[in-house]
């Protein structure tokens, strides 16, 4: 199982982050990430690599002249990479005079998984400005205390996400960058994890578990990490593998980092715009779960995006796509094409994916399709100020291929709104953390699949569950006759002509008949009126807020007339009171 040290994650990466005043002058504050965070891997590497260096120094010597030698060293290391020279942070400052020198035939000897790292990095222009300018020694020896020691046996794979997440953050706070833009807390990743395995712990808990994970958007890969650590949880000898994909390279750098030190394949993690360089094709996964982008435009990718669109079926984004300004709802048609038959997801999305786009608009056809599909499950909002860059209101989906019987044609939604507990330190805009207890009680909720309020002590969420037609609706045209200046009904043969000034439109529920409808609402009131069917748009939206509205009744007449009455009272008697002490 995997679990953490407990060391001080907050301490060792203000450590690692604070050796930074070495380059003070050199580099402005914003641009010190460009250092510590490739040094941070590589002393991580290193480390790693330690106890095994003599043996992969042996075995390198042995069969140096085979054409095909990752295989030997990588058995010797004991990872999935490994380094051929002879170099170690000691012995590279014990010549000072050739650092530089020394420094790159040491990164040289890394196996070409981490040369990749590096490259993405761009580390190599770095070294030669440190080295010009008599820094290179001095960041080497920082990196080198006993305090920055980050092996395997202090600090395991779960500890050295935090630490890179919470060097990002650092790195993004210093660059005025929104370190929300990479990474995503933990307590939301982990309900999203319960979520997506929430029906499924019975099955998980058997010996011969075989699980595939995906993120299209995976930062930093710590929600990849998360979700592989709940099914090992529940299964110590899960086969549980890991792929994602990242448009930033410094944070694919280190998801791939991340990777190699556990053991796993690096080339599951690939670089490269999910949206237009989709670098999965083909393939499909038990589960997804991702916090993509919300909010940014895909103009840049329209192009590409528009001819996969033109391909139907054979795309990804063939049902239709969303607003150029906000390219979310891509990342939801992307996830769906990549699930298996009987795969679940879990995303991220702000609130325009509900409602936004009018019927037969692309994100109504999208809603339509994921609905229509019976593939939407369940839908929770969480608090406002739950994420690092954000205080917005923000909800998990979760789509589902293979819904159990019971929930079959159903969609269920979960107001967790004021599930939470509030911090005593706010992190950017994170004010308020999804606590175990927290996390229980939604997870219970959506267990329960049930209509119901649900609270402990002081926290609270509450289930309903909605039959998909709920959210469809037909938009009728609705046509009144042209006039002419005598008020006469004007014709085409014997066809009356509309009235375009006076064209209206009706949403009709889905389950309701629509002449009937237009019989009882509009007739009584517009009895020239009629429907061109023509016209007729299915359309789907997800009224979440209105769902869970509460009528507060308002405040009498005669108690607001008491309040004002005090309060005028209250300033008469201070008034005086001033008055007279001016007196005095």
């Amino acid at each position: 199982m995997v679990k953490q040290t407990g060391i001080n994650i907050s301490e060792k990466s203000s450590l690692i982050w604070n050796s930074a005043e070495i380059l003070l002058g050199l580099y402005k504050p914003h641009e010190y990430g460009k250092v510590i965070l490739p040094m941070t891997v590589i002393k991580r590497f290193h480390d790693c690599l330690l106890d095994t260096k003599d043996q992969v120094q042996e075995t390198y010597e042995k069969i140096k002249h085979l054409e095909v030698k990752d295989g030997f060293l990588k058995s010797a290391s004991g990872y999935e990479f490994y380094n051929t020279s002879a170099f170690t942070f000691d012995s590279l400052l014990a010549d000072s005079f050739n650092i530089e020198e020394n420094f790159r035939a040491y990164l040289n000897g890394f196996s070409d998984n981490v040369q990749d790292i590096l490259k993405n990095f761009e580390f190599e222009q770095e070294i030669k400005k440190l080295a010009d300018n008599d820094k290179l020694f001095y960041i080497i020896q920082e990196f080198n205390t006993s305090k920055a020691y980050m092996g395997p046996d202090k600090i395991t794979s779960v500890d050295m996400g935090y630490i890179f997440e919470d060097l990002i953050k650092k790195f993004s706070e210093s660059y005025n960058e929104e370190a929300g833009a990479h990474f995503t807390s933990r307590d939301i990743i982990y309900l999203m994890t319960d979520l997506l395995i929430a029906e499924e712990k019975d099955i998980l808990t058997d010996e011969g578990v075989v699980k595939t994970v995906y993120d299209m958007a995976m930062g930093t890969s710590q929600m990849l990490g998360c979700m592989e650590e709940r099914l090992k949880e529940l299964d110590e000898d899960a086969e549980v593998t890991t792929f994602g994909q990242e448009i930033n390279p410094s944070t694919y750098a280190i998801a791939k980092s991340d990777m190699l030190i556990k053991g796993e394949d690096p080339e599951n993690m690939k670089l490269g715009d999910t949206l237009s360089n989709d670098q999965f094709k083909g393939y499909t996964f038990d589960y997804i779960i991702s916090n993509p982008p919300f909010g940014i435009s895909w103009k840049p990718q329209q192009k590409v995006i528009q001819n996969e669109s033109k391909l139907g079926d054979k795309g990804r984004f063939g049902i239709g796509v969303p607003s150029v300004s906000d390219g979310q709802m891509l990342f939801n048609l992307n996830g769906i094409s990549k699930l298996k038959d009987t795969g679940k997801m879990a995303i991220i999305q702000n609130g325009s994916p509900l409602f936004t786009g009018d019927a037969g608009s692309g994100p109504s056809e999208i809603r339509r399709y994921i609905i229509e599909n019976d593939w939407l499950d369940a839908i929770v909002q969480l608090s406002t100020d739950a994420f690092y860059n954000t205080g917005i209101t923000t909800y998990i989906w979760i789509i589902s291929k293979n819904k159990p019987y019971h929930r079959a044609g159903k969609v269920q939604l979960i107001d967790a709104s004021k599930c939470f507990e509030k911090r005593r330190k706010s992190i950017g805009s994170k004010r308020n953390d999804i606590t175990d207890k927290c996390r229980d009680l939604i997870v219970r909720a959506y267990g329960e699949f049930d209509n119901k309020e649900y609270s402990v002590d002081d926290i609270s969420c509450e289930s309903k569950v909605f039959e998909n037609v709920e959210f469809g609706y037909n938009k009728i045209t609705v046509e009144s006759p042209l006039l002419d200046e005598e008020g006469n009904v004007i014709r085409k043969g014997k066809k009356i002509q509309p009235d375009p000034k006076k064209r209206d439109s009706e949403n009709v529920p889905l389950d309701e008949d629509i002449d009937a409808y237009f019989e009882r609402e509009v007739k009584p009131f517009n009895p020239s009126a009629w429907i061109d069917k023509n016209k007729t748009k299915v359309g789907y939206e997800i009224p979440f807020t209105r769902y869970f509205y509460k009528y507060t009744a308002p405040e009498k007449s005669e108690d607001i007339a008491k309040r004002i009455f005090d309060l005028e009272n209250d300033i008469v008697s201070s008034l005086n009171l001033l008055f007279a002490e001016e007196g005095e």
